[in-house]
């Protein structure tokens, strides 16, 4: 393990990108910070080595800082790299109005919190905390919610894979609870679906990587939307555009994109009627018929609303 001094000894490195943000304009360059965020988002977390991307916000010093923490050999791999895409995103929010002092960090970052015994004896002489002053571990409640939206996904994978089967469908669309809107999960989530099948595991999880598909999780703040076009379809069907066409109806916005796996949101907008939930399954059928306009989905007829899938028609 690399130690700074004897009892100073790290596993882990952090890169921290921050800069200043007025709050003028009803917030405007936070607004816009967080934006060129979610754009680099995924493609941050999934760098080699990531443990955790934290986003760090202070209202009374106006500081808005990105903490992407990796294990210490990973992380000398990524800024050999240049820490990708750092140069870009650094570049955009020194373009908005309102952003200053714009820097990078480089520290280690460690776990040291006592726990089990040890805290407890350390604590007993002092007051029991209220329960509203006990704070919850961030990274555990991390790592147990991206497990179930990993269990979500593989499941709804086998699913798709069945369905896919007896429909004859090389495209589907459906919707996934777990991510709950956050675009970094509901990547998570198709890639689930995506894993090669294991026939021999007890519980099947994944299988339909090789169908196409149009992922949607609705939350408070955003529906979020995911696309993917495996390779072989990749001819027939452009990712983006299908995105692209899906998110113009309700003014949503792309921010990712390549030949296999696009994402993008739509913003709650109350002003709009613009909710999450309301606008989900309009927009799963609008995905459908971007895919009949090219002869990729069944024709829509009373025998086939069932092709149009969401979590009530896959009950846990």
């Amino acid at each position: 393990m690399p130690e700074i001094t004897g009892n100073v000894k790290f596993e882990h490195v952090a890169r921290e990108w921050r800069c200043k943000w007025s709050a003028d304009n009803e917030k405007a360059a936070l607004t816009a910070a967080q934006n060129k965020l979610e754009e680099i988002l995924a493609q941050l977390s999934a760098v080699k080595g990531v443990t955790s991307v934290q986003r760090v916000v202070c209202g009374s010093c106006l500081d808005f800082k990105i903490i992407t923490k990796l294990s210490a050999p990973c992380f000398g791999e990524w800024e050999t790299g240049g820490f990708e895409p750092e140069a870009d995103f650094l570049k955009a929010i020194k373009e908005i109005p309102g952003i200053s002092s714009v820097e990078t960090q480089t520290y280690t970052l460690e776990e040291v919190k006592v726990a089990g015994k040890k805290a407890e004896k350390k604590g007993k002489d002092k007051k029991e905390e209220k329960p509203a002053e006990a704070a919850a571990d961030p990274v555990a409640a991390q790592k147990a919610l991206m497990k179930k939206v990993l269990k979500e996904g593989g499941k709804r994978g086998v699913e798709i894979e069945g369905a896919a089967d007896m429909g004859g469908l090389q495209f589907f669309c459906t919707s996934v609870a777990e991510p709950d809107g956050n675009v970094e999960m509901l990547v998570a989530s198709v890639a689930a679906m995506n894993e090669k099948s294991d026939p021999t595991e007890e519980e099947r999880k994944g299988g339909s990587g090789a169908i196409g598909k149009m992922v949607f999780s609705a939350g408070t703040d955003q529906l979020a939307v995911c696309a993917y076009v495996p390779e072989a379809k990749q001819g027939e069907l452009s990712c983006e555009e299908w995105l692209k066409a899906v998110l113009a109806n309700f003014g949503g916005a792309v921010l990712s994109s390549s030949k296999d796996i696009c994402t993008g949101t739509v913003l709650t907008d109350g002003n709009k009627n613009i909710f999450p939930l309301k606008i989900r399954e309009p927009m799963i059928l609008e995905a459908n018929n971007f895919l009949r306009k090219l002869g990729l989905f069944p024709e829509d007829n009373d025998d086939d609303d069932e092709m149009v899938f969401g979590d009530d028609d896959f009950p846990s």
